[in-house]
């Protein structure tokens, strides 16, 4: 039985690592995967996931428009699908992650999704709550704080590396632009 994935975590917790991976696994043994990315997100390249140890697939993209019950309909009659992989999840739409749930119960495809569960101000994006509220599978990918605590929340800095406290929901970027801390340390906004 197919099911909807929801890997979320702080960055650099090696989300894209485990995606490439497990698309890795699937086409080792003969399977096709289809990888999709956010447009928006280009900071490795525009339809690319890359991981910071090095490793990166091509991949197609998605922005707030697209139809991806479509989309995944379209690439089944092309040639059997046996996986569907969602880097940057978090963009994704409320009604992007209902299709997809539509294509894992009715075209049986697992879909696997990865993305961040929270804003640098603490709020769920769209594409993590509606994946949050209807996803069969949650899994948590662990990453630290710099005090060594289990980093939960994202925090988004400056030029400087001093923290930004209001803005734009979405800001791409990489760690000259966040870090990862524990609630505590995001609270009193403590980098180091």
């Amino acid at each position: 039985m197919a099911k909807l994935y929801f890997s979320y975590a702080a960055m650099n917790a090696g989300k894209s690592t485990v995606l490439l991976q497990a698309s890795y696994n699937y086409q080792e043994r003969g399977m096709r995967t289809l990888i999709l990315t956010a447009k928006l997100d280009n900071l490795s390249g525009s339809g690319r996931v890359a991981s910071r140890i090095g490793v990166h697939a091509d991949a197609d993209t998605f922005c707030p428009k697209t139809d991806l019950l479509s989309l995944l309909q379209e690439a089944i009659q092309k040639q059997p699908l046996h996986c569907v992989l969602i880097d940057e999840a978090q963009f994704l739409t409320e009604q992007q992650v209902w299709d997809l749930a539509k294509a894992v119960d009715d075209l049986n495809i697992p879909v696997m999704c990865y993305g961040l569960r929270t804003d640098f101000q603490g709020k769920l994006f769209p594409g993590s709550a509606a994946l949050l509220s209807i996803a069969d599978t949650l899994r948590e990918i662990r990453t630290i704080c710099w005090c060594g605590k289990k980093a939960t929340m994202v925090l988004r800095l400056d030029e400087h590396g001093k923290p930004i406290e209001h803005g734009e929901q979405v800001h791409i970027g990489g760690n000259e632009s966040y870090t990862s801390l524990c609630r505590n340390h995001w609270s009193d906004r403590e980098v180091r």
